[in-house]
């Protein structure tokens, strides 16, 4: 089971599915006190993340959230590897030139690894130079990364 949580239906954190519901939502509680608890604020991202894993092809650009100021290095990351499209993948070095900031590959990787809407914002499209997959913090890490890859590359 995944979730979801954040103020006013702008999502601050999703969780890809791993968890049993009951822990979810105390973790999603813990992490974020007083976030919207109240599911129908999340429909439309639900659903989306549903079809997603059902293999068809989504988007989430029009999702509302919670990235990190656009002025810090977070947040201009965030912001560009929102624009990777579906289906496609990006190095860490890719993504570090399209920012101006040629040099910070490990910049961008260390900014995917606090990523806490992955799908929103699409970490799991941003690889190592070679293709190979990289890290992702999310539950499964690797595997569930090329797993969501997988499910691009066939939708």
């Amino acid at each position: 089971m995944g979730g979801v949580a954040g103020p006013n239906g702008a999502v601050r954190r999703l969780v890809l599915p791993h968890y049993l519901p009951d822990d979810l939502r105390e973790l999603l509680a813990w992490e974020h006190p007083g976030a919207a608890e109240d599911a129908r604020c999340f429909e439309r991202l639900i659903e989306r993340t549903r079809a997603y894993f059902d293999r068809e092809r989504v988007g989430f650009d029009d999702i509302d959230c919670e990235l990190p100021g656009p002025g810090t290095s977070s947040g201009v990351v965030a912001r560009a590897a929102r624009q990777i499209p579906y289906g496609e993948t990006r190095s860490y070095g890719d993504l570090a030139r399209r920012i101006g900031r040629p040099d910070a590959a490990r910049a961008v990787a260390t900014a995917m690894s606090k990523n806490r809407i992955p799908l929103i914002v699409p970490c799991h499209r941003v690889t190592y130079a070679d293709g190979s997959p990289g890290g992702f913090s999310a539950p499964d890490g690797v595997e569930l990364k090329q797993r969501m890859l997988r499910l691009e590359s066939r939708a």
